[in-house]
């Protein structure tokens, strides 16, 4: 079933063909200090990551997303709340129509420009696929894009390659990327468990979200926003607001490292 961001095809619309949207597990939510429980046992997380394992940048419509080879342990997640090893797949981002909007993740009433997540699967289950019917199957580590005076630097990379993928179904080679220098200096961390944020939204991920965002210039984020979310012979549309609004918590532990 089409899906989107739309009145017609939006958040509120998909539990109509994806049931799993109406579960009681559903991300993202609101991080509130005040519900937030400190977990001392929460270990310090890992990434190692080979940037040979990059493969391609893409526009499917619906974000902008850099590809990585999973075919075997290359560039994995480990530690903090992980039960053991997992494999980078993709990594993609969240925006909206201008600054004051546009992450998933809402930290005390704050919602940032954008956010970063880079998508992880437990190989312990036989393919991505199935790592999604379970629920240790996938690992998300979520970054905060704020909008700021000194940006990162090293998000130009992603960034000089938006040109190439302007419609959906533009795809370019992306080699030589190590997603870890998109990291913040503090690996501080809140965790949850929730589930995929676009359909069918699997109640499958354990969340690992980053306490400090990255900076990123306003011109930098009207460069996402220059991407279309129609192929090249339609009319251009610009692919904004690419988020889902928060989803009820019920009674889900936050857990904070910090």
């Amino acid at each position: 079933y089409p899906w989107g961001y739309d009145s017609d095809n939006g958040p509120d619309q998909w539990h109509k063909n994806y049931p799993f949207a109406k579960g009681r597990h559903q991300s993202p939510i609101e991080i509130n200090n005040k519900e937030v429980h400190y977990d001392s046992s929460l270990l310090p997380w890992f990434a190692s990551y080979d940037p040979g394992a990059a493969k391609t940048i893409l526009n499917n419509g619906k974000t902008c997303r850099v590809v990585f080879d999973d075919s075997f342990d290359r560039s994995v997640l480990r530690g903090g709340p992980l039960p053991g090893v997992y494999r980078l797949r993709q990594l993609h981002f969240h925006w909206g129509s201008s600054d004051d909007h546009g992450s998933e993740h809402v930290v005390n009433g704050v919602r940032y420009a954008g956010e970063l997540h880079l998508l992880h699967w437990n190989p312990k289950y036989s393919n991505y696929l199935d790592a999604k019917r379970r629920t240790d199957g996938i690992a998300v580590l979520a970054i905060f894009l704020q909008v700021g005076e000194t940006p990162k630097p090293e998000m130009k990379r992603i960034l000089e390659e938006i040109n190439a993928i302007k419609t959906k179904g533009k795809n370019a080679p992306f080699p030589n990327f190590d997603p870890s220098i998109l990291f913040p200096k503090s690996h501080d961390y809140w965790t949850y468990h929730g589930s995929v944020t676009t359909p069918p939204c699997e109640e499958c991920v354990t969340w690992i979200i980053l306490r400090e965002p990255i900076v990123v210039s306003s011109d930098q984020m009207a460069k996402l926003r220059s991407l279309s979310r129609n192929a090249e012979n339609e009319p251009d549309h610009p692919l904004v607001d690419n988020w889902r609004p928060t989803q009820p918590r019920y009674f889900r532990m936050v857990s904070a490292s910090f």
